[in-house]
């Protein structure tokens, strides 16, 4: 029997319990990519403050505040997109025994960051939104923007 024979023998059980947990890992992952994919792509189109009756553009058009909304708003549903895209290709994959050398791994890991990016992209469009509505008053806005900022900190971790 060949070395490498011998592996595949000895580690199927593995294999199966990788593939289990991938599955698992990406589905929980591509429901919460949908979701904010749903929430963006509505954000995009209720836009803060409203739309002009004659024009039907956006009444806060020209402020800073809503292209760095709009700006946020489409980062986090294109990186949302992207990180489903990714789960959806986990889900498919054949679990190949050398598919979890290197295919697998970097799916995962690209999966993860654009879902990490589209949440950080979906907190910073939820607070330009929330400035916008409450006109820039600090007292309400800033603890409210500091309080969603603990969901992103939350879990991150130090580098060892």
């Amino acid at each position: 029997m060949t070395p490498r024979a011998l592996f595949t023998k000895k580690h199927k059980e593995l294999v199966k319990e990788g593939e289990k947990s991938m599955k698992e890992t990406a589905n929980s992952c591509t429901v919460v990519g949908a979701l904010i994919v749903t929430m963006m792509f509505a954000a995009a189109f209720t836009v803060p403050g409203g739309n002009n009756g004659d024009t039907g553009l956006p009444i806060f058009l020209n402020e800073k505040v809503f292209k760095m909304f709009i700006v946020s708003d489409a980062i986090s549903l294109f990186s949302s997109t992207t990180s489903v895209m990714t789960f959806l290709a986990i889900l498919t994959s054949r679990y190949a025994e050398d598919d979890f050398l290197k295919s697998l791994p970097r799916k995962m890991i690209l999966g993860l960051f654009t879902l990490f990016i589209s949440i950080v992209g979906m907190m910073i469009a939820f607070s330009s939104a929330l400035f916008i509505m409450l006109d820039g008053k600090p007292s309400i806005v800033i603890p409210v923007i500091l309080l969603s900022s603990i969901p992103i900190t939350s879990n991150v971790e130090p580098w060892p």
